[in-house]
C-alpha cells in the first residue's frame, strides 16, 4: 500500500478500534493513525503467529479486521499501563 493508503487505513482502523477501547474521547486524528498502523502490525504478527501464514496487508476487510484488532490490544495494553502509574 502506499503512504496515503497507509494513513487512511490507519486512521480508519484506530478510530474503529478507540470507539471500541472507549479512548475515543481522549485521542485526536493523528493518533488514531498511529494506533491505526502499528495495530496492523500487531495484529498482523499475531495473526501469522497463529495461523502459521504469512500476512500480507492489503485495503481490504480481512487486513482491516486484523489492524482494529490488533489496535485494540494495543489500546487495552496502553490503558493498563497508565492506570498502573
Amino acid at each position: 500500500m502506499g503512504i496515503i493508503a497507509w494513513l487512511v487505513f490507519g486512521a480508519i482502523a484506530g478510530w474503529v478500534a478507540s470507539m471500541i477501547a472507549g479512548t475515543n474521547e481522549r485521542q485526536g486524528c493523528l493518533l488514531n493513525i498511529i494506533v491505526g498502523i502499528v495495530g496492523a502490525f500487531i495484529g498482523g504478527f499475531l495473526y501469522s503467529l497463529l495461523t502459521g501464514r504469512d500476512f500480507v496487508a492489503r485495503f481490504d476487510l480481512t487486513s482491516f479486521v486484523v489492524a482494529v484488532i490488533g489496535a485494540v490490544i494495543l489500546l487495552f495494553v496502553l490503558t493498563g499501563v497508565r492506570r498502573r502509574r
